[in-house]
Order: C-alpha cells, then sequence, then structure tokens
C-alpha cells in the first residue's frame, strides 16, 4: 500500500535577506547623497521657492571672507580652487554651477567678485536664499 507524502510548502518569510537590502541601500544612498557644504549663517529672504543644484557652494561672511569646502580663503585662491571645481563639474554635467551663499549684510561687492569668476570661469551663478517668512 503506498501512502503519499505531502509536502507542505513553510509560509516563513526570512528577514534576514530583506536586511541585507535595506543595508546595501542606505550604504548607496549615503555615499550618493549630495552634502552642502555652506555655513549655517543668515541668508537674504525671497519669495522664490525654485531649488537649483549645490555642486559648488562658495559662503561669504559679512566681513567678507570667502570660504570655499570649509576652507577661508582669499579671492585668487579661491578663483584657481573653482576653475578645478568647474572644469570636473562641467565634465559630468555640461554647465558648472556655482552657488553662492552671502550672509545678511554682505559687502555687494564681494559677491560680484564672485559672479566675475563664474563668468570667466563659463559657469553659472546662483545666490542661495532662504524663504521669507509668511
Amino acid at each position: 500500500m503506498g501512502l503519499k507524502n505531502r509536502n507542505r510548502v513553510s509560509a516563513e518569510f526570512s528577514m534576514s535577506s530583506l536586511t541585507d537590502i535595506i543595508f546595501l541601500l542606505l550604504i548607496f544612498f549615503m555615499l550618493t547623497a549630495n552634502f552642502v557644504q555652506i555655513k549655517p549663517f543668515q541668508l537674504p529672504e525671497s519669495d522664490i521657492k525654485s531649488t537649483a543644484p549645490t555642486s559648488i557652494a562658495v559662503s561669504i561672511t559679512k566681513d567678507g571672507t570667502f570660504s570655499y569646502k570649509n576652507k577661508d580663503m582669499r579671492l585668487s585662491a579661491l578663483k584657481a580652487e573653482l576653475g578645478k571645481s568647474v572644469r570636473e563639474a562641467s565634465k559630468e554635467e555640461g554647465v558648472a554651477t556655482i552657488t553662492i551663499a552671502a550672509e545678511v549684510d554682505t559687502p555687494f561687492e564681494r559677491v560680484v567678485d564672485v559672479m566675475n569668476i563664474a563668468k570667466s570661469l563659463k559657469a553659472r551663478a546662483i545666490l542661495a536664499t532662504q524663504p521669507r517668512p509668511k
């Protein structure tokens, strides 16, 4: 007499593979995230709600100090560093964009200096602002 073996399918779900996938996604997003390199200070206010890429960010404090990649530098050193970064960004993105984060009460001549550097490097220059309170 032949007895039939019943093969039951296990309804268990292995969570170990899911945690591995989530961990790999977390590492991927951490490595590809674009970290903002702007010092925290008061930015000018604006009604504009648009956003732009911040691959190259230059900070200017109200005493006129330029900061790039969290290093304070003079205008001539800034021009050299921006030249390198713009060449690298142009290869990847086509046209590089320099984000200028100027603190409130910064002399406008300092902002114009960075805009002139961007123009000479054939890069776009944008000003970083914060939303105006309602």
